[in-house]
């Protein structure tokens, strides 16, 4: 079996210490918003185009860029981790897809979701988590370290 790799972008959006999910309806978990790089963008363009069609609200990523600049290169807001998830494993654990997930965290001036995108989550599926609620609640293992990781990030930064 040939395995497929596709581009994703995913962001961690925190407001006042808490990062906003929803719950994911093909996958049953709360994720963050997220979903395919499109063959016209980099990585950090389409985490914020993804937020903003999920949730309504900008994304002002914390990121950091390379100085380093050559006659035609320059860097690009680089994520915060890069992860590689598998979309699709058979019965005998053959994997027929997989994402490259660049993984970015970012601060949203607001909480109020307003989706902009078609076929997004309503405004009520989604709800904000602070550190504590992650820790307690019934997520993804990568979900709570990394909507922690995201909170104290972006939290240093204001």
């Amino acid at each position: 079996m040939e395995t497929t790799r596709h581009f994703t972008a995913t962001v961690y959006l925190v407001n006042d210490g808490a990062t906003a999910l929803h719950r994911h309806d093909r996958l049953g978990i709360r994720v963050p918003p997220g979903g395919h790089v499109d063959r016209d963008e980099l990585p950090h363009e389409a985490a914020i185009r993804e937020a903003r069609e999920e949730t309504g609200l900008e994304a002002d990523l914390v990121a950091d860029v390379t100085p380093i600049e050559g006659p035609n290169g320059r860097g690009i807001p680089e994520p915060a981790h890069l992860m590689l998830y598998d979309i699709n494993v058979d019965a005998d654990g053959r994997v027929g897809h997989q994402h490259v997930d660049h993984l970015y965290f970012a601060h949203a001036d607001a909480r109020e979701v307003d989706p902009t995108g078609d076929d997004e989550v309503g405004a009520d599926g989604w709800a904000w988590y602070t550190p504590a609620d992650l820790r307690a609640g019934s997520f993804d293992d990568d979900v709570v370290e990394l909507g922690c990781e995201a909170i104290e990030t972006v939290m240093a930064t204001r």
